[in-house]
């Protein structure tokens, strides 16, 4: 496909993942509030409901980018809109936990099979198509796919908070007309994907096979890469203590909750004016060194955190640590997101170059969930053990500064040793020398 396609086809899926994300932080971040308000459901069935919706996305993340290999990556993101429309409409005829259950099911699904798809038919226009004008390397998409996804995710609050005034039923309607929207829009603006011809036919040779279906379980068989999605999926557990730690930190201080929100504000508005010079640094590190740095940054992050803890009843404490919690782990994300997701392809086999990456894209998103889910669990009980015994308040976070530190050292180790297979426009990344990018 001409690169001039390739940049059409990009605005069309980063416009898709911004209303996409709009669609969605206008309903979730309001769901639990729903059920227990307006529907009267307990905080057992609430979390059950949260946990599947979850759950449903993050654990299915690699199936649904082996479906996107299978089907292929236009139809996988259509059906993930039309997934999360029949979700929403659940939500918005459920009335007791079990409809409630399944409506969050179908909406986790809808995103797992959107996400491994668009991201995998977005790496295809990362590719190498000359310098800029200036002679500088050229920004990866993913570097815009981020912008995109953080002003959805600003937009979105701020409109469902806007219909909560016409109740939850509201706020469901807009999403099912948001997400019916996209999928007329892809339909039409999206072109399917060209023939998957194996490389020696595309070249005039000989006929070759194309790959196995036991080539879409190949992520899975590549030890290096399973290693590198492990080490990842620190950063995604590092991110989501926004959710989890941080709020835990907000009441042992004695801060109304209401500071959080000017937390997550924080959070966006960082990564909306500082991502793209974050990674204009992270090209000229280098992949290895970015992904070092940044997991570095994560660690210093939660050693603010630690150092700064407070005990629970202590007097109420400052917010300002915090500040420089959330800022340091963001700068820290904002680096290594758009590397990890770029660095993707090198690990597709050549005979799935062009095609086959749902798969790896889907197992890098899954590792993440495992180890927020993982992660999360051996945090809270730390922090109960914390409590019960006195112990020193910083000691939950310590297990999240060995892994982060863990990430950094290991990961450059696992590109450096990384198979020298990949085709040539296939090892373009985020953060590679300007002599490999684009």
């Amino acid at each position: 496909m001409p690169f001039r396609d390739h940049r059409t086809e990009t605005r069309t899926l980063l416009g898709a993942q911004l209303v996409f994300n709009i669609g969605f932080y206008a309903v979730v971040p309001f769901l639990a509030g729903a059920m227990g308000s307006e529907y009267g459901l307990g905080a057992a069935a609430i979390g059950l409901v949260l946990g599947a919706r979850t759950f449903s996305q993050q654990g299915m993340f690699l199936f649904g980018g082996m479906l996107a290999d299978r089907w292929g990556a236009r139809r996988a993101i259509l059906t993930g809109c039309l997934v999360r429309i029949l979700g929403y409409a659940t939500l918005a005829a459920a009335s007791d936990v079990t409809l409630f259950l399944l409506g969050a099911v179908l909406t986790g699904t809808g995103g797992a099979l959107f996400s491994p798809a668009l991201q995998s038919r977005l790496s295809h226009a990362d590719q190498p198509a000359g310098p800029r004008r200036d002679g500088a390397p050229r920004r990866s998409v993913f570097v815009w796919l981020a912008i995109t996804g953080e002003i959805g995710a600003v937009l979105g609050p701020v409109v469902g908070s806007f219909l909560l005034g016409w109740g939850f039923d509201a706020a469901l309607s807009l999403g099912i007309g948001v997400f019916a929207a996209v999928t007329v829009l892809l339909w039409y603006l999206l072109p399917a994907e060209p023939a998957r011809l194996p490389p020696e036919r595309r070249a005039g040779g000989p006929v070759a096979a194309a790959p196995a279906a036991g080539s879409r379980w190949a992520c899975l068989r590549d030890r290096r890469f399973v290693a590198f999605c492990a080490l990842a999926g620190m950063n995604m557990l590092a991110y989501h203590q926004l959710y989890f730690a941080v709020p835990v930190e907000l009441g042992r201080r004695g801060l109304d909750g209401a500071w959080l929100g000017a937390l997550f504000l924080l959070a966006s508005v960082l990564t909306l004016v500082l991502q793209l010079p974050v990674s204009a640094a992270g090209l000229r590190m280098g992949p290895g060194r970015a992904l070092a740095a940044g997991f570095v940054l994560e660690a210093g992050a939660f050693t603010l955190a630690a150092l700064t803890a407070a005990r629970p009843g202590d007097a109420a404490g400052s917010l300002a640590p915090l500040l420089g919690v959330v800022a340091v782990l963001i700068l820290g994300h904002m680096l290594l997101t758009p590397t990890i997701l770029s660095l993707v392809p090198r690990f597709v086999p050549a005979h799935g170059a062009s095609a086959g990456r749902g798969a790896y894209y889907g197992l890098t998103a899954t590792c993440g969930g495992i180890a927020v889910l993982a992660g999360n669990a051996v945090l809270g009980q730390l922090l109960e053990l914390t409590d019960r015994h006195s112990w020193w308040p910083g000691t939950p976070l310590a297990p999240l500064v060995v892994l982060t530190l863990v990430a950094a050292a290991g990961l450059p180790v696992v590109l450096r040793g990384q198979r020298g297979d990949t085709p040539p426009e296939d090892v373009s990344s985020t953060t590679a020398p300007a002599r490999r990018t684009r």
